[in-house]
């Protein structure tokens, strides 16, 4: 198609020299035009003098939609390859984004930069460059993050633009190795078209329902068949713990509340509404910081002063990571103190329950996505890490080579599954019985982690050692380690000098031999402390020893032992302390001292 100063627009044949046919219907000269890159819409677009900017059907040649708002001549038109907007830029310095299916203006930049003469895309980014007068800039549009969503038995759906795909990993070939970090081959099944864009997909707790979001509404399907269930207009949807209820964001002051698809009640918080966060607690953000309320009474529990971005509770609603722009604190959520206030119906201050929240740790790192298992929060980062916490300890799983979004865990197969902006779908190894035994630590249920041991395998119990020790437990540390170096340290720490005597005789190191010496003398064990510094030829430490508690025989022994090893000092000194002049002497006239 082409675009011309006597108001028309042409299409054209390849290897034709005359034009299929004439659009006419600016009333001044046209600038741009582009074709729409998605299959179900045969549409072009112009932008002329005349301030408009027009979209056409070019099967049946009739224009479909006129654009206005541009202050003057339009000088470029341009539809997103991926996401269903059109971009038109004009000598009036705006570049305008405008919704594909509603048309309704979105957005207007204005970068003060003159006027604008073209507008780029590239296909599988959402990068876009904006040529003008004073210079060239790129914008990013929408969200880098997929719509893409696991329930708990693997099964993954996602929007390819709008249709909507799902993939099973239970269906992974079995003789298929999985190997960390590198892509799945999923077989995809199509579900159907979505009636809106989808920028956002996620499973209900039973993994039943899936609701996708986009377009200012949300539609909630059956996971399986793609059935409609509900639908309605929502900013944000969040659903709760309890698979049957919901939370939509109506506009910054009102939230609903669903429960079985019906609505529940209208809830307007006091300081608005900026943001919704689901989990356990209904989550808002508002300009007073993060505020949490009860799902059922809908009573304030604490307002945080904090401007979260994301928040992530765990499954038994005991713990809760709160994410800001560049750290994240995990806190505790104290039940019993709050039941028990609520029982005796104490003052509750317009913060609500004070002490309600325990802070137990501040990490300096930003949290792109995350999931709970158990006590230990897995999350990515921006540096393209994959981590787990636990206990104030961060384990680091993976290093990335490109931004990925966590799905989920499945912990019959022990693995942890992430995708990529592209939708491709990687999975890295995650041992179920080394986080359930970290947990059972976290809660200090050690019958519980007694049995969850014989599971963990022995490579990883050192591993598992070190996060006891971190946590105090240094006896059940000592009997987990398998690393005898591990193991001979916490003997040390734990003043156990038998099972430190026994690693020291399997290694026979001199070092070790004095560390237990030292230990030995600061426990009076004078027996053990001998034995342990002979072991280490130590002979400077026996001297020490022997004098120190007058045993004449020792010293003598030591004497005679320095000569044989040339050590004249120790060997003079031990003459001169048991008073014998002519060995003493001798040793002088032996190492010419004399």
């Amino acid at each position: 198609a082409s675009a011309s100063l006597d108001r028309t627009i042409k299409v054209w044949q390849l290897g034709s020299n005359v034009a299929n046919f004439t659009l006419e219907e600016h009333e001044k000269g046209v600038n741009c035009v582009n074709y729409c890159y998605s299959g179900d819409k045969p549409y072009l677009i112009s932008g002329a003098d005349d301030k408009l900017v027009k979209i056409w059907d070019y099967q049946t040649k009739t224009c479909v939609q006129v654009l206005e708002g541009h202050a003057t001549n339009v000088s470029s038109v341009c539809f997103h390859p991926e996401l269903p907007i059109i971009l038109t830029g004009s000598e009036d310095g705006t570049v305008k984004i405008w919704h594909l299916n509603t048309y309704r203006l979105e957005n207007t930049l204005n970068y003060g930069l003159e006027r604008v003469w073209t507008i780029s895309c590239l296909k599988g980014s959402n990068n876009v460059a904006l040529g003008y007068d004073e210079g060239s800039i790129i914008i990013k549009l929408g969200r880098e993050e997929p719509a893409i969503s696991m329930d708990n038995s693997g099964k993954i759906v996602w929007a390819r633009y709008s249709e909507l795909q799902q993939a099973n990993l239970k269906a992974l070939s079995e003789s298929e190795e999985i190997k960390d970090g590198l892509p799945l081959s999923l077989v995809v099944k199509d579900m159907g078209s979505c009636d809106i864009f989808p920028q956002t997909i996620s499973h209900n707790s039973n993994g039943r329902f899936v609701v996708v979001c986009g377009d200012g509404e949300y539609i909630i399907y059956t996971a399986l068949t793609l059935r409609n269930k509900s639908f309605g207009s929502a900013q944000e949807f969040v659903w709760a713990l309890d698979s049957s209820e919901y939370a939509v964001r109506e506009n910054l002051t009102t939230i609903q509340i669903f429960k079985n698809f019906k609505k529940k009640t209208d809830f307007k918080p006091e300081f608005g509404a900026e943001g919704i966060f689901g989990g356990f607690m209904l989550g808002v953000k508002t300009n007073a910081g993060l505020a949490f309320y009860d799902w059922d009474t809908l009573e304030i529990i604490r307002i945080i002063e904090i401007t979260p971005k994301n928040v992530f509770w765990s499954e038994n609603g005991e713990l809760v990571c709160i994410c800001t722009e560049n750290n994240y604190f995990i806190l505790k959520y104290n039940m019993e103190l709050v039941a028990m206030k609520k029982s005796k119906e104490e003052y509750v201050t317009e913060d609500g329950y004070e002490d309600s929240f325990e802070i137990i740790s501040e990490i300096q790192e930003s949290v792109k996505t995350g999931l709970w298992i158990g006590d230990c929060f897995i999350y990515t980062n921006e540096v393209n890490r994959l981590n787990y916490y636990v206990g104030g300890e961060i384990v680091t799983i993976a290093h990335l080579d490109r931004s990925m979004y966590l799905l989920g865990y499945l912990a019959k197969e022990s693995r942890l599954y992430l995708s990529d902006k592209e939708l491709n779908v990687v999975s890295y190894s995650l041992l179920l019985s080394i986080l359930e035994y970290q947990t059972a630590v976290m809660r200090q249920d050690f019958a519980l982690a007694e049995k969850i041991l014989p599971a963990v395998p022995k490579e990883q119990r050192t591993r598992v050692a070190h996060f006891l020790e971190k946590q105090g437990f240094k006896k059940q540390a000592l009997t987990v380690s398998t690393d005898p170096e591990h193991r001979f340290d916490l003997a040390l720490q734990l003043n156990d000098t038998k099972t430190a005597y026994d690693l020291a005789a399997e290694s026979q190191t001199e070092f070790k031999w004095k560390q237990l010496a030292e230990l030995a003398m600061n426990l009076s064990h004078f027996n053990l402390a001998q034995e342990c510094l002979h072991n280490a030829q130590d002979l400077p430490g026996l001297l020490l020893l022997a004098t120190c508690s007058g045993n004449d025989d020792m010293v003598s022994k030591l004497g005679d032992l320095a000569v044989q090893k040339n050590m004249n000092n120790i060997s003079f000194l031990s003459y001169f302390i048991l008073g014998d002049k002519e060995k003493a002497l001798e040793v002088l006239v032996n190492s010419n001292r004399l």
